[in-house]
């Protein structure tokens, strides 16, 4: 075996190497890019944070009833999110959900065209699909280290790490949502006259929605999984004091924040799952 390993495909140099050329002659585009997910996450901070905690719960109560019509389901947001308060993690909860929500905001906006693209081209999706399994699964801290390098220190690092571990979800979903519309109701929309846009805008997309609708509530799984994994490249949130918790074996605020993370997912997931029946 000493022949097989005697030349060795140089895997790693040809990495660095690219990873200096970026950073050498892209800095611009990398700090353009950490300029505007910068200001999405500032933004949401200052939507969450701005006002008092109480009101953040009472709205998040109110959309939760408005949205799905149930009382248990706004009482549960509303002592869950209580709850938090309570416990005095109400700050790194804010800044977790603006990286949950900038991370699902970056997943959709790019991985809904993509996977609608990759629906009416399916060459295309079958030389995107070995891209899509490395990203979910090339360990993680494989590439936060050239995040870090092109983006520093800070939320954006982690933003880039959680939207290449979770952005797979709604482009394969979506694919599969669209992809799966029913012939008959296509050319049903040809009989018609309709164009390609309004099948897509009226057919394709209706049809698919409780698709990219469960690719959603994955991003939001899959982004809140990478909290901890955030906060090793300095992204603020629930990933600190987890780290911190592990660090000195402080089996009292590991508890606490776990369940703070829990909660915060189980009321994400229960307010954008769409129901079987169509009923919410």
């Amino acid at each position: 075996m000493n022949w097989l390993t005697e030349y060795k495909l140089p895997i790693g140099p040809w990495a660095r190497t690219m990873v200096d050329w970026l950073t050498d002659n892209a800095y611009w585009v990398f700090d353009g890019i950490s300029e505007i997910l910068e200001t999405l996450i500032d933004g949401i901070l200052w939507l969450l944070q701005t006002p008092h905690p109480l009101v953040i719960v009472a709205l998040a109560a109110g959309a939760g009833y408005a949205v799905h019509r149930k009382i248990s389901l706004a009482v549960f947001i509303a002592v869950s999110l209580m709850l938090i308060i309570n416990q005095g993690y109400w700050e790194e909860t804010t800044e977790t959900l603006a990286l949950v929500i900038a991370a699902s905001v970056v997943c959709m906006a790019v991985g809904i065209p993509i996977g609608v693209y990759g629906a009416h081209n399916p060459r295309f999706f079958a030389a995107l699909r070995p891209v899509l399994d490395l990203m979910q699964t090339i360990p993680t801290f494989v590439y936060l280290i050239p995040a870090l390098i092109l983006f520093g220190l800070g939320m954006v690092p982690g933003l880039i790490a959680t939207v290449i571990f979770a952005i797979p979800a709604p482009i394969r979903l979506t694919q599969l949502g669209v992809s799966s519309t029913p012939t008959a109701l296509l050319e049903a929309g040809e009989a018609f006259g309709a164009t390609k846009s309004q099948l897509l805008w009226k057919i394709e997309l209706p049809y698919a929605l409780p698709q990219i609708m469960a690719g959603l509530t994955q991003t939001i799984m899959l982004s809140l999984s990478m909290v901890v994994i955030a906060a090793l490249v300095g992204a603020d949130g629930l990933g600190v004091p987890t780290l911190r918790a592990l660090n000195t074996v402080n089996i009292a605020q590991g508890f606490e924040v776990g369940v703070c993370i829990v909660l915060i997912a189980i009321v994400l997931d229960r307010f954008f799952r769409k129901e079987e029946g169509g009923k919410s």
